[in-house]
């Protein structure tokens, strides 16, 4: 009998995260969907279930060093999982002498730690495993510089140094770690900015997450134009 295996998305309840786990599960995969709130997974677990997959809800706060590693035990322990996509975003944007100490704390306590966290936390046990797979969505932003993005473009530069070094630290093992570079989304992440002016130029989030699976090879680094 086959084990199923599950791919674990953070902020798999809307925009990217959310199509990647309803395509996923379309493949065939069960899906482990992590976020901080659980109406909107539950919602994204139902339709997983339309279509015959497993959806786990398993609301998280990334950002909790000790929760993440609780988290990981359990679902280890519990289920055969053999993929990780660190998805989980948030950004303020604007002048920096505009940015609150909140803002700039939730963004590098989100983007980065909430990255680094998770990895930290399931890697070990990724290990064991014959083949294993770290997706980090980062954006474009991780790879120039942008007005207004300060802050938010510094964690993401982060995000992408901490992705490429694991890709030499992991190099001769099971584990594939594979950064993800894409522009912005029409989703609800700009739902409290007027930083994007003209959201029709924006692709759907449905569209950039069909080309990071049709493109996925355990490869360094996907560009999505």
């Amino acid at each position: 009998m086959k084990i199923m295996e599950y791919i674990i998305i953070t902020g798999a309840g809307t925009g990217l995260g959310k199509e990647l786990a309803l395509l996923y599960a379309q493949r065939g995969y069960d899906i482990i969907l992590i976020g901080r709130r659980k109406e909107p997974l539950q919602s994204v677990q139902q339709q997983i279930e339309s279509y015959g997959r497993k959806a786990i809800v398993f609301p998280l706060d990334i950002t909790n060093y000790e929760q993440v590693q609780k988290a990981a035990e359990t679902l280890c322990r519990t289920y055969y999982v053999t993929t990780l996509v660190n998805n989980a975003g948030v950004g303020h944007f604007g002048p920096l002498e505009q940015m609150t100490e909140q803002h700039i704390h939730e963004i590098i306590d989100i983007n980065v730690k909430g990255t680094i966290y998770m990895t930290k936390a399931f890697l070990p046990y990724f290990k064991t495993l014959p083949q294993a797979n770290i997706i980090n969505i980062i954006s474009t932003a991780g790879l120039r510089g942008k007005v207004n993005e300060s802050v938010y473009v510094a964690s993401k530069f982060a995000v992408r140094g901490f992705s490429e070094s694991l890709v030499k630290e992991l190099a001769n093992t099971n584990v594939a770690v594979t950064a993800v570079y894409m522009g912005g989304m029409a989703t609800p992440f700009w739902d409290d900015s007027d930083h994007i002016q003209d959201r029709s130029r924006l692709r759907s989030p449905k569209q950039v997450a069909e080309t990071i699976i049709n493109e996925y090879k355990r490869q360094a680094e996907i560009i999505v134009e």
